[in-house]
């Protein structure tokens, strides 16, 4: 498991990487606009991108880690055996939406490609927009299963 550990690890701070450049991108844009009166060419599709990618590329650490938002209002009530079911119950059904997501956005992903979509002002192939897409639901998808292995082993 050492392996999943170290992928999350590395995909959280490439998440953290992009999200610095978001910050510092958008910051620069608004010191040119204010001062030079010329924003940065691009901007938003270049936050855009680099959203999905922050977001995307860090639902996998979250996945593994645990550390999905949860309403825990049964926890305090049922038997901890009852939670701990509901817990796998809630990573099962995790697993099989990650995987609808993955068999429904792989077609959109290949047609996009197929087109040749471009964004509108900086011509980026809209396909590296799906990439970390891709990327980030998939990894999910294979955290989700380490969790639900760990699951077994956990008291």
């Amino acid at each position: 498991m050492k392996a999943a550990e170290l992928a999350s690890k590395a995909l959280a701070a490439l998440a953290a990487a992009f999200l610095g450049a978001m910050m510092l991108l958008t910051a620069a844009d608004v010191v040119m606009r204010w001062t030079l009166g010329r924003p940065i060419h691009g901007t938003f599709e270049l936050i855009e991108l680099g959203l999905a990618c922050a977001v995307f590329l860090a639902l996998p650490a979250v996945f593994l880690r645990d550390e999905n938002l949860v309403v825990d209002a049964i926890d305090a009530v049922a038997k901890p055996s009852t939670v701990r079911r509901l817990d796998l119950a809630g990573a099962v059904l995790s697993l099989l939406t990650l995987a609808a997501m993955l068999y429904s956005m792989v077609p959109l992903a290949r047609d996009m490609y197929e087109l040749g979509d471009v964004t509108a002002d900086l011509s980026i192939p809209k396909t590296v927009y799906w990439v970390p897409v891709l990327l980030g639901v998939l990894g999910s998808l294979l955290m989700t299963i380490v969790y639900i292995v760990r699951w077994r082993a956990r008291p």
